[in-house]
């Protein structure tokens, strides 16, 4: 194995996935190992590692695994330096600025979430200090 392969438990220990997302998200074509060993174990390069990174950033905000595939198809389009028509690039940077878009509304929705969350937990604990003693 080269030094710039890694097993497939290096890969779960740096992107802090388990090895059955890893394999689920390999199932559904999200990512691929991009060589196996002779053993016939998948390795992967920091590349695939990147693009699990992606894919776990994606998971908490809501995001489904068509809408992972359909960013990670736009940015590997874009990743490949290929000369392409203008209108096609631009399409290209207009998916992924929805995706940013859609990232900026979720990460505000879970703020909201969050705070009334910690409001709750704040009424709680007022509550306990206000109880009387038995």
């Amino acid at each position: 194995m080269s030094s710039e392969h890694m097993q497939i438990g290096e890969v779960a220990t740096r992107t802090e996935l388990s090895l059955r997302t890893i394999r689920h998200y390999e199932d559904t074509g999200l990512v691929i190992p991009s060589a196996r060993s002779q053993g016939g174990f998948r390795l992967y390069t920091e590349s695939d590692v990147a693009r699990l990174m992606v894919i776990r950033r994606m998971k908490p905000l809501g995001f489904t695994l068509d809408e992972m595939r359909a960013l990670l198809e736009a940015t590997d389009r874009l990743d490949t330096g290929e000369e392409r028509p203008r209108e096609e690039h631009e399409e290209l940077l207009d998916r992924i600025r929805g995706f940013e878009q859609a990232a900026q509304q979720r990460v505000e929705d879970l703020r909201t979430q969050l705070a009334r969350a910690e409001e709750f937990a704040a009424t709680l604990a007022e509550r306990l200090t206000r109880a009387p003693a038995p």
